[in-house]
C-alpha cells in the first residue's frame, strides 16, 4: 500500500544574496514493506527530499502525501512524534542517556509510561541484535555500530511506520554496514514500514527494493 506520494515537488533555498533550486519537479511513490535508496553526489539534492519527507520543511511547490492526507496541513511537529523518524549518520544519541532510556524517549514524550517505556526500549534494543547490558551504558562506551543500533532502536520507538536514514553507514566499517542494512530490510520486510535510505554507497543501495537517482534536484527511476 502507498503510504508516501511526492507530486511535482520544488524547493528553493533562499539567502540575503542568491536562490538555489535544490529540487526540481520531483514526482514519486514509496509502499509499506519495502526498502528505498535514493543515490546521488553530494548536493544533488538527496538530503533535502529526505528532510521534506521528515516534514522538518515544506516544499516551495508541490506537494507530499501521507496516507493520502497532505503533509502541509498536518501538524508537523505531531506527525515527526508519532508517523516518521529519522535516522542520521551521526547517531545524534543523548550522552548523558544509557542506551535503554535512549531508545525510551520518545515513547516518553508521547506518554507512555516508564515502566512500560523501559521494558519496550530493551525489546526494541535486542530486536536490532544488541545484546541486554548495552541497556546501561552510555554512547561513550559503544562503538559506531552499537550507536547506530541503538539510533535505529530508538526510531522503531516512534512506531510510526516511516523509517527515514541520511547516510546511516557513512560513520562505519564494512561488517557494521553490513549489519545496518540487514536490520533496515528486515524493519521494511518483517516489521511492515517504509524505509527511504538516502546513500552514497553503491552496496547500500543494491540491497534496496527499489533505487531512484538524484542529480541536480531530479529524480529518475533506477
Amino acid at each position: 500500500m502507498e503510504t508516501v506520494r511526492v507530486e511535482h515537488v520544488d524547493y528553493t533555498y533562499r539567502t540575503k544574496y542568491q536562490s538555489v533550486e535544490a529540487l526540481k519537479d520531483v514526482s514519486c511513490s514509496f509502499e509499506d514493506g519495502a526498502m528505498y535508496a535514493i543515490v546521488g553526489k553530494s548536493g544533488s539534492g538527496k538530503s533535502t527530499l529526505l528532510s521534506l519527507l521528515a516534514g522538518l520543511d515544506l516544499p516551495s511547490g508541490g506537494s507530499i502525501y501521507v496516507e493520502g492526507a497532505d503533509l502541509k496541513n498536518m501538524d508537523r511537529d505531531s506527525y515527526r512524534r508519532d508517523t516518521a523518524s529519522v535516522v542520521y549518520q551521526a547517531f545524534h544519541l543523548f550522552p548523558l542517556l544509557t542506551a535503554q532510556e535512549n531508545v525510551m524517549y520518545p515513547m516518553e514524550l508521547k506518554g507512555v509510561k516508564r515502566k512500560q517505556a523501559a521494558k519496550r526500549a530493551k525489546e526494541l534494543l535486542l530486536q536490532v541484535g544488541l545484546p541486554e547490558t548495552i541497556c546501561r551504558q552510555f554512547p561513550k562506551m559503544m562503538s559506531g555500530g552499537e550507536q547506530q543500533r541503538v539510533a535505529i532502536a530508538r526510531a522503531l520507538a516512534v512506531d510510526g511506520k516511516i523509517l527515514l536514514a541520511d547516510e546511516p553507514t557513512g560513520n562505519l566499517d564494512s561488517e557494521n554496514e553490513r549489519r545496518i542494512v540487514e536490520i533496515l530490510y528486515k524493519i521494511a520486510h518483517e516489521a511492515g514500514y517504509t524505509v527511504i535510505v538516502i546513500t552514497h554507497n553503491e552496496k547500500v543501495a543494491e540491497a534496496a527494493d527499489h533505487r531512484y537517482q538524484m542529480e541536480d534536484g531530479r529524480l529518475s527511476v533506477l
